[in-house]
């Protein structure tokens, strides 16, 4: 639904402010238009994203219990140094945005980003200041802040409890628009619990190797930090022969830094993850004599089958069976290193991001990846209205879940692979 308005009208003062990226990549992003859900389709996306994150939690225990570093790096493409933090055990989680499709089949869940979600002061500010402003509907994530708050405050909690009490750094790339507005909104909810905060460039943090993480000289207790920890892992200093990423890393496994994501997130954001669960589905009679014990109960298995995709490690279950796929890199991320393929295996297109200057070095990323195969399941297309004129995109809905509780939608309007130029349309419950 078109709002009454046009953009600039709209993506002015306070809003504009809070959104300083409402325009990106030389084009809108956010559109004064809402995605409308029936209270019936809010309501299963409710229940379907807390289901698919029990199931990630259950497998995420297996994992750190059970499997050995072999299949963490093989079959998860978990670089060594990052195991002994990921096998660290933390109750809790922060911010986790799983994206679903929803069509006339119903929804599925294609992908989890449980390490550095982002959509977030849109999500949770943006779509209910739009929604109350111009209409009388509801937003569909109204109780998103407060999740937030509840979910960083268990966090804080359980740190405190393991001896970490003391300031906690937000940081992000100091240059990056988007990202240092989606670190400074959790910022500003955490400080409203009353917790010492600071926003810290990653660039400006200190690591003392042995010691603890500094800001300005000042002793960092946690840090959350929305920057991949596959990216983490491989820093070094400046002149490339101290391995910074690994000693930050070495201060979480010493007990002197606590992480917000916890490092476990590196498991289930791997997209092998997702293969790891379907082939316990597919070997749910063999669990309990190979494990012990169930992972899943029957309704599990029952949500498995009903909002997961068959994903495996190659593609032949596909190409013998005639099914369209999609193959995408472990660490993808935006879309880039996802391709689509039709029934007899042949290429149709893929996704590399929009910066043409970045090509190659892009493609070479994420050629040099494992890859998992999935089901192609069809996004719904809608057209909506734009500067440009109207464009008829393919809708993906962005399900946050964060510590553990459904909390908002974030509906994104792109091409069939939703990358870096995708729309954002604010979700409303009719």
């Amino acid at each position: 639904m078109q709002l009454d308005a046009a953009h600039d009208d709209v993506f002015k003062g306070d809003i504009a402010r809070s959104i300083p990226y409402h325009r990106m990549n030389g084009k809108q992003y956010c559109l004064p238009a809402l995605t409308l859900f029936e209270p019936e389709e809010a309501a299963a996306f409710r229940e379907a994203s807390e289901a698919v994150d029990r199931i990630y939690w259950k497998t995420l225990s297996f994992v750190q219990r059970d499997l050995p570093d072999s299949f963490l790096v093989h079959r998860l493409g978990i670089h060594p140094a990052l195991l002994p933090a990921a096998r660290i055990e933390v109750p809790y989680h922060g911010v986790s945005r799983q994206d679903w499709i929803l069509n006339e089949s119903g929804l599925k869940c294609i992908e989890n980003n449980t390490d550095t979600p982002t959509g977030i002061p849109e999500t949770a500010y943006l779509a209910a200041k739009l929604i109350g402003d111009y209409t009388d509907f509801s937003s569909a994530s109204s109780g998103m802040r407060s999740a937030i708050q509840a979910a960083f405050g268990q966090l804080i909690g359980y740190y405190s409890e393991q001896g970490l009490d003391g300031p906690i750094a937000f940081s992000s790339y100091g240059w990056h628009l988007e990202d240092r507005t989606n670190t400074e909104y959790l910022m500003q909810a955490v400080q409203e619990l009353g917790c010492d905060t600071m926003y810290v460039p990653l660039e400006e943090l200190e690591i003392v190797p042995g010691d603890g993480l500094f800001a300005n000289g000042q002793r960092i207790a946690l840090l959350y930090r929305l920057y991949p920890l596959e990216y983490l892992v491989h820093d070094t200093d400046e002149q490339g022969t101290e391995p910074i990423g690994e000693e930050l890393l070495q201060l979480v496994v010493d007990g002197r830094l606590g992480l917000i994501n916890p490092a476990q997130s590196i498991i289930t954001q791997s997209k092998g993850f997702m293969a790891l669960i379907w082939s316990l589905y597919e070997r749910r009679d063999q669990i309990e004599d190979f494990v012990g014990r169930m992972l899943f109960d029957r309704e599990d298995f029952e949500n498995i089958e009903r909002y997961l995709l068959p994903t495996y490690y190659d593609s032949a279950p596909f190409t013998q069976a005639g099914l369209p796929f999609v193959a995408k890199g472990y660490w993808g991320r935006e879309g880039k290193g996802t391709s689509l393929y039709d029934g007899e295996g042949r290429f149709i297109e893929a996704e590399w991001g929009h910066d043409e200057a970045e090509l190659q070095e892009v493609q070479d990323y994420y050629d040099r990846q494992p890859k998992v195969y999935q089901q192609l399941f069809p996004l719904q297309t809608l057209t909506v209205d734009t500067e440009d004129g109207p464009y008829e995109g393919c809708l993906l809905a962005g399900a946050y879940v964060i510590g553990g509780r459904h909390a908002g939608l974030l509906p994104r309007i792109g091409g069939k692979i939703t990358g870096d130029m995708a729309y954002y349309c604010p979700a409303a419950i009719s």
